[in-house]
């Protein structure tokens, strides 16, 4: 048996490569941006997103024709939308300059909103797959249809937003490189992600099976940390630069993508709809992270400035503190 600590050193190694890497990809992806006219919320929401999130793609996937664990595969996508918008509330406290909800473009409220119907149905179907109520064509299940439907109705309405309503640009540096150079940079940066994240799961999972942890616990937790490196590499790049609307854009458009990902993973299964082979715990995960949307949501519509004992904003702390009730909830079922 692999020693211990081992597979630590593969996961650290894993994680400095994707981290290296998502600061690099956001460096490009704000140079492309500013060379064909496109905001930066755009290309954070389809080009950043997209990347960062081939990991729970490839991870979902491998669990549940490799592995036949479907609690790995849903409590990894589940478990990345919480921590991608707990992702939100580290970037408040340590992005000093100001409140990331007060200097974001208020654009963004369209697909948190999108985030949380995504989400909510999500966890229904969770809650009807346990009780047998879902119904299902062949052996993939109506909800998945259901949110291919509702994520291409939303790409479709963002697009529409942004070609009638263009985000605001970003005082930044102009971009020295050629968008020859950017494109070809951005193409290594995310093969390096794809590669990594391909790897950083199964050391997740080899991990996980040497500590002892249950199925749903490690997906949600530890597999869906490893597989989230990405986004957290690549939106506080994308901070440091300034491109504070890429760095939204990158993790709310990160977690539409995550739960079309069920779908996907719902498709591959092929033992039969897969929101009926997992356990109901998933649901909590969804509807925390549905409430932890919301409070995006009304954060971006009030623009929160004053830190609460100097530390971060309420809805900042209000989002640690659900992150740790989900953590809570799944650590006492595991």
């Amino acid at each position: 048996m692999k020693p211990v600590v081992l597979a630590w050193l593969e996961f650290v190694l894993c994680a400095g490569l994707i981290s290296f890497a998502g600061v690099r990809l956001s460096r490009y992806g704000a140079a492309i941006a500013a060379l064909t006219g496109l905001s930066r919320s755009w290309v954070g929401l389809i080009l950043l997103a997209t990347v960062t999130s081939l990991p729970e793609l490839v991870t979902g996937l491998s669990a549940v024709t490799v592995a036949f664990a479907p609690d790995i595969a849903l409590g990894d996508v589940l478990g990345s939308c919480v921590f991608n918008l707990m992702i939100l509330a580290l970037i408040d406290i340590f992005h000093r300059q100001g409140s990331l909800y007060k200097e974001a473009g208020p654009g963004h409220v369209v697909s948190a909103g999108f985030g949380v119907l995504l989400l909510a149905a999500a966890g229904l179907a969770v809650l009807m797959g346990a009780q047998g109520m879902m119904p299902a064509i062949g052996h993939t299940s109506v909800a998945s249809l259901l949110l291919l439907g509702i994520y291409l109705v939303a790409m479709r309405t963002l697009y529409v937003i942004e070609q009638h309503h263009p985000a605001r640009r970003e005082e930044t540096e102009p971009p020295t490189l050629t968008l020859k150079a950017a494109l070809m940079g951005y193409g290594m940066a995310s093969i390096v992600i794809v590669g990594a994240g391909i790897w950083l799961p199964i050391v997740g999972v080899e991990l996980a099976g040497l500590m002892g942890w249950t199925h749903s616990f490690v997906g949600t937790l530890f597999i869906a940390f490893v597989t989230s490196v990405p986004e957290l590499a690549t939106t506080w790049g994308a901070v440091r630069i300034g491109a504070l609307d890429m760095a939204l854009g990158n993790l709310l458009g990160s977690n539409l993508f995550d739960v079309l990902i069920l779908a996907f993973d719902d498709v591959a299964y092929l033992a039969g709809p897969i929101y009926a082979r997992v356990s109901p715990v998933h649901a909590a995960t969804a509807f925390t992270a549905c409430l932890m949307s919301a409070i995006v949501i009304v954060s971006l519509a009030s623009r929160p400035a004053r830190r609460v004992a100097g530390v971060a904003t309420w809805s900042s702390l209000a989002l640690l503190a659900l992150y740790l009730l989900n953590a809570a909830i799944q650590f006492v079922h595991g």
